[in-house]
């Protein structure tokens, strides 16, 4: 039976540091018809930072989380990674509204995550398949 290791805990046995960057904040605000989307993730005690600005309304509030939680990765990651958000959807999947994310990594490889849009917003499901498709590809690279 697998065991899912949650973000930001720690891999007993393999090392010291958390699995993956965590989740800290997702704050938005709104000035006239344009919204800011800032995220921040914590790592190794310390906390990275990504915004993005443009249109208040709801289908540009995935992609603006999404360009943000990016912006937060690449400077995480010191600038190591070649990231871009090829796309951003929601669809309903039986009861369940999903936040999906493309993003293409380096110049060859596109990976795909997704989350499940629960009461804290479109925002953070987009925020969270972001982080899907990358954890796999930042735990190594941050081990290293």
């Amino acid at each position: 039976m697998r065991t899912a290791i949650e973000p930001g805990t720690n891999v007993p046995g393999v090392t010291d540091r958390p699995a993956r960057p965590a989740i800290a904040d997702i704050a938005e605000s709104s000035d006239g018809d344009d919204l800011r989307v800032t995220i921040a993730l914590d790592w190794l005690d310390e906390r990275h930072y990504g915004a993005a600005v443009g249109s208040a309304d709801v289908e540009h509030r995935y992609r603006l989380a999404a360009e943000a939680a990016l912006e937060a990765v690449e400077r995480l990651t010191g600038g190591r990674l070649d990231l871009e958000l090829l796309a951003v959807a929601t669809t309903t999947f039986g009861a369940v509204r999903i936040a999906l994310a493309q993003v293409r990594l380096d110049a060859d490889e596109i990976l795909v995550g997704t989350a499940v849009e629960r009461d804290d917003g479109p925002s953070s499901a987009a925020v969270k398949a972001v982080m899907d498709a990358l954890n796999r590809r930042l735990g190594p690279l941050l081990q290293g």
